[in-house]
C-alpha cells in the first residue's frame, strides 16, 4: 500500500493482517496513519494505492483530519464559547478503544480530559447539557455540577437527528438505566472481578448490580431504573393482593398523575423484600414494570404483572427453584433507591 501527496511518498509498505477473526477485522480493523504539514489554500493530490491479496481485505478508506489542537487552548476556547451562551451542550463518552466485546476495560473513567472539559464549561454556564455517547458504565464525577444528563447509548448513523431532536425537546428522553452507575469506581461494592491461581471466585453471590449498593448502604450517581424525562410524576394510588397463591403470577396496579405541562412517559417498577428470610436474599430485588403514557394533567393506570420467577429462589437441598411462603414487603417507585409505596403480600402455599 502507498499514499502519496503530490508526489511524496508518506506511506509505502506492505502490511499483513495481525489475525482472521472476522469480530476483529471488521470492528477494529487495522489503521495506518501518516502525517503531513499543508499549507492553507493550496490544494493538493492525493494518491492510495492498494495491492488486493486475495483473502486479505476488501477495501482501503482514505481519511484526513487537522492537527490535533493543543488541550490548554481548546479548553480555554470551549470555555470562552460556553460563557457567552445562552446553553452549552458538550459531547462526551467512550470509543472502540476503550470499550469494546474484545477485552475488559481496566477502569470506567472517559479519559482523554473530557471531565475536566465538562467541569470547566459547567462552572461558566449552569444550563450545560453533558451527552454521554457511552455503551456501559463511565465514571461521571461532575454530574451534580451539570444542568443535564443526556445518555445516548451508541445510537447509529441516525444519532444526530435523534439528539436533537432531544434536545430540542420534539421528542421525550423516556429511557430507564438497566445498570446502577457509580460516581467513581472506587465506589462500586464489587469491583474485584480478575480470577486468581486461574480461579475466579463469585464471592458477592446473589449481590450484584444495585443489590451490592443496597447491601453496602452506599449511594450511587444513579440507580438501576433511574430516568427522567420532560415532565413529572406523582404517585396516586396502589392497588396489590393482599394474599397470593406460590406458583401463579399476580398484578400490582398503580395509578400516577402527570403532574408536568407536557405528555410524557412513566416506568413504573415494582420491587420485593422478604425480611427474615431462612435464605440469603437481596435487601430488595426487581419484580416487574410497566410503561404508561399520560397527557399533562391527566392521570395513567400502569399494571405491573409479577410473576411466580420472581419470589422463587434455589434450594440447594432439594436441588430445584421453590418458593417460600409468608409475607414479603411489595414497594413501587421510579428506580431501585426511590421507592414511593409500601406494603405486603402473602405467599401461600399452593
Amino acid at each position: 500500500m502507498t499514499l502519496t501527496v503530490d508526489d511524496r511518498v508518506l506511506l509505502d509498505g506492505e502490511f499483513s493482517g495481525d489475525t482472521d477473526d472476522p469480530a476483529v477485522v471488521h470492528v477494529n480493523p487495522p489503521v495506518h496513519t501518516a502525517r503531513t504539514v499543508l499549507t492553507s489554500e493550496r490544494p493538493v493530490h492525493v494518491v492510495a494505492r492498494r495491492e488486493l491479496v486475495p483473502g486479505r481485505g476488501r477495501a482501503t478508506v482514505v481519511v484526513a483530519a487537522p492537527p490535533e489542537p493543543d488541550p490548554v487552548t481548546a479548553l480555554e476556547d470551549a470555555v470562552r464559547a460556553a460563557r457567552d451562551a445562552d446553553a452549552a451542550i458538550v459531547v462526551v463518552g467512550t470509543t472502540e478503544h476503550g470499550e469494546t466485546e474484545g477485552y475488559d476495560r481496566a477502569g470506567l473513567s472517559l479519559g482523554w480530559h473530557q471531565d475536566e472539559l465538562v467541569r470547566a464549561v459547567a462552572a461558566v454556564n449552569p444550563r450545560t447539557v453533558v451527552v454521554v455517547n457511552s455503551g456501559g458504565p463511565v465514571e461521571l464525577p461532575w454530574h451534580r455540577e451539570a444542568g443535564a444528563v443526556l445518555l445516548t447509548w451508541f445510537p447509529g448513523q441516525e444519532a444526530g437527528a435523534g439528539l436533537a431532536d432531544v434536545l430540542f425537546g420534539l421528542a421525550e428522553p423516556g429511557g430507564r438505566l438497566p445498570t446502577t452507575w457509580a460516581t467513581s469506581l472506587a465506589d462500586a461494592p464489587v469491583t474485584r472481578t480478575l480470577p486468581i491461581g486461574g480461579r475466579l471466585d463469585y464471592a458477592e453471590g446473589l449481590h450484584i448490580g444495585h443489590r451490592a449498593w443496597l447491601r453496602a448502604g452506599r449511594e450511587p450517581a444513579y440507580w438501576f431504573g433511574h430516568g427522567l424525562g420532560y415532565t413529572t410524576w406523582e404517585y396516586a394510588a396502589v392497588e396489590a393482593p393482599a394474599c397470593v397463591v406460590a406458583g401463579e403470577p399476580f398484578t400490582v396496579r398503580v395509578t400516577v398523575r402527570n403532574t408536568g405541562t407536557r405528555a410524557g412517559r412513566e416506568v413504573v417498577q415494582v420491587y420485593l423484600a422478604r425480611p427474615g428470610s431462612a435464605v440469603e436474599r437481596p435487601v430488595r430485588w426487581f419484580g416487574g414494570y410497566a410503561a404508561v403514557r399520560a397527557e399533562a394533567g391527566r392521570t395513567a393506570g400502569a399494571e405491573v404483572v409479577v410473576g411466580p420467577r420472581a419470589l422463587r429462589h434455589w434450594s440447594e437441598a432439594d436441588r430445584c427453584w421453590a418458593t417460600e411462603p409468608g409475607p414479603y414487603r411489595l414497594m413501587v417507585g421510579r428506580s431501585a433507591g426511590d421507592t414511593r409505596w409500601e406494603g405486603e403480600v402473602t405467599v401461600g402455599g399452593p
